[in-house]
């Protein structure tokens, strides 16, 4: 199996390379763009299940204080 994992911080949690990746757009002349959110992806191949990478998830991935993530079978 292969799956895609997308690590991005929760709403209201100060996401500084995001922000600093706007201001950079900004001045760049890229006036409409409203907002950045930056994100990690993990690509994870094996024979391991769904219930495997949740568990990695929570256990090494991610911070359940800050962070939410999502989980994609990739075919």
């Amino acid at each position: 199996m292969k799956w895609e994992v997308r690590i991005s911080y929760k709403k209201g949690v100060q996401d500084s390379e995001g922000e600093s990746t706007l201001s950079g757009l900004r001045a760049l002349g890229f006036r409409g763009v409203e907002r950045v959110g930056a994100a990690k992806v993990y690509l994870i191949e094996g024979e391991v299940s769904r219930e495997d990478v949740e568990e990695m998830c929570r256990r090494l991935l991610a911070n359940p204080v800050s962070q939410d993530y999502t989980i994609t079978e990739v075919k």
